[in-house]
């Protein structure tokens, strides 16, 4: 079941980090140039305090 977790939160993850990065975008008006970076910076941070908090709340380490 843990692993249906984590596919699951990694796919809303994907599209936080994509909408998340549109809003910034637009706050400064225009496209970055390093775009996937930022896109990878902020899904990786996510993805890393979620898969602990999954992994800490199934009680499996």
């Amino acid at each position: 079941m843990q692993a249906v977790y984590f596919t699951v939160v990694a796919a809303i993850l994907y599209l936080v980090s994509n909408w998340v990065v549109e809003r910034l975008e637009i706050a400064a008006g225009r496209r970055f140039e390093y775009r996937s970076l930022l896109f990878f910076g902020i899904l990786l941070t996510l993805a890393m305090v979620s898969f602990y908090l999954i992994r800490l709340y199934t009680g499996k380490p």
